[in-house]
């Protein structure tokens, strides 16, 4: 019998108390190696086709393209339709008021060989060509890192002391040899368990570990690498986010750096986020693991073997589970081994706010391995930390 998509959504958002179960969501991309460590079946990398590249990333809890869909009693609903339909018997007031809607959302970044030097555009350089800033976070989880890939070191910024002038001199040679640009940065090696908070404007190659990154609904960027592990990156990619009389101008997309944060002598200090503890006993350990910024925030809650409990917000999240099998809610929930591109699974959910607020249980069906689960928030999360601990 068919069924709209309204009813669709009412169904499942209160057969389930207001929890939806979503579909894996992969992207592919043809630049770069991937990391395989997303457990999709090895056949299945380059199943999108291989003018598309391999799959690189994971999506979670997105209402952008390819957005995240929903089981809704084994049919497949966009998660944007979920949140247009519901609004804030969802997401919540305060979400609506301010942004309209979901405004955020977490992806496995999955690559073999580190990124290109880039940035992501400012809330303003971003305006200019009708979109918005892109701030973004990154965790290790051990989970997702059985091999930490070929360069385990991620480079941020520009060392203290590097000029304008001399970022201007390599971007000037950007079509004719390698500018080596990495040369004038600074990388440090990647702690599992641990992440950093990347603002809009400042330049970042990511290393090759599988990386759980909260972000901004943006896809804005500028890539200022032009050879990177012996790939070239076109000039497009470092201007095909400025207007059309701007693409050859190097003041102008030298303006996109946030220059006083690229060489901040402090760097690791201010950006570098260890986990911060916020609940513990002998059934679960709590840890904020994304936190001090304006955007999004996120925690990590281990449950032990056998043991349960009620996690308790006061925002509405998405959430993937990482190790272990158990219950989450109504659902039976498990992170799989292995899968293949398609296949349903019990991993990944969204909860509204009113259920994050009277509490999910999760209990471990596993007499001996933890169960793991990442969540992430938006910027409505008043208990997340805004206080950067000594590092």
């Amino acid at each position: 019998m068919y069924m709209d998509n309204t009813t669709l959504i009412r169904g499942a958002f209160l057969r389930n108390g207001g929890i939806l179960r979503l579909i894996p969501n992969f992207a592919a991309y043809n630049f770069s190696k991937p990391g395989f460590r997303l457990r999709l079946h090895p056949h299945d990398y380059y199943a999108f086709g291989t003018k598309r590249g391999a799959v690189k990333e994971r999506l979670l809890s997105t209402v952008m393209d390819p957005v995240s869909l929903v089981d809704a009693g084994g049919e497949a609903v966009s998660l944007r339709d979920f949140v247009s339909e519901l609004g804030a018997e969802l997401i919540g007031d305060a979400l609506m008021e301010k942004h309209g809607g979901w405004p955020m959302h977490a992806k496995f970044f999955d690559y073999g060989e580190p990124l290109f030097h880039h940035l992501h555009l400012g809330f303003e350089d971003a305006a200019r060509v009708g979109s918005l800033g892109k701030p973004e976070a990154y965790y290790y989880p051990p989970q997702m890192n059985n091999y930490p890939g070929t360069f385990p070191h991620t480079y941020f910024g520009f060392a203290p002391g590097v000029t304008r002038e001399m970022v201007k001199e390599r971007l000037l040679d950007f079509e004719n040899r390698d500018t080596r640009l990495t040369e004038l940065s600074r990388a440090f090696r990647i702690e599992l368990g641990t992440g950093w908070y990347t603002p809009p404007g400042v330049l970042h190659a990511p290393g090759s570990c599988c990386t759980y990154e909260p972000q901004w609904n943006s896809y804005m960027g500028a890539v200022f690498e032009n050879v990177t592990a012996g790939e070239v990156n076109s000039y497009d990619r470092l201007s095909h986010n400025c207007p059309e009389d701007k693409k050859r101008d190097l003041d102008y997309i030298i303006g996109f750096l946030d220059w006083e944060k690229n060489t901040d002598p402090l760097f690791r200090e201010h950006y570098f986020r260890p986990p911060i503890v916020s609940a513990e006993d002998d059934d679960h350990t709590e840890k904020w693991i994304v936190y001090g910024n304006d955007y999004f925030s996120a925690k990590e809650l281990t449950v032990r073997p056998g043991r349960s409990v009620t996690v308790k917000d006061e925002a509405a999240y998405g959430c993937v589970f990482v190790q272990g099998h158990g219950r989450f809610g109504p659902y039976d929930a498990e992170s799989p081994v292995m899968f293949r591109l398609g296949q349903r699974t019990a991993d990944e959910y969204f909860v509204s706010e009113k259920a994050a607020r009277e509490g999910v249980a999760v209990s471990n069906a596993s007499s001996f391995e933890p169960l793991v689960m990442l969540r992430h928030f938006a910027d409505n999360n008043p208990d997340a930390p805004g206080v950067i601990p000594d590092a």
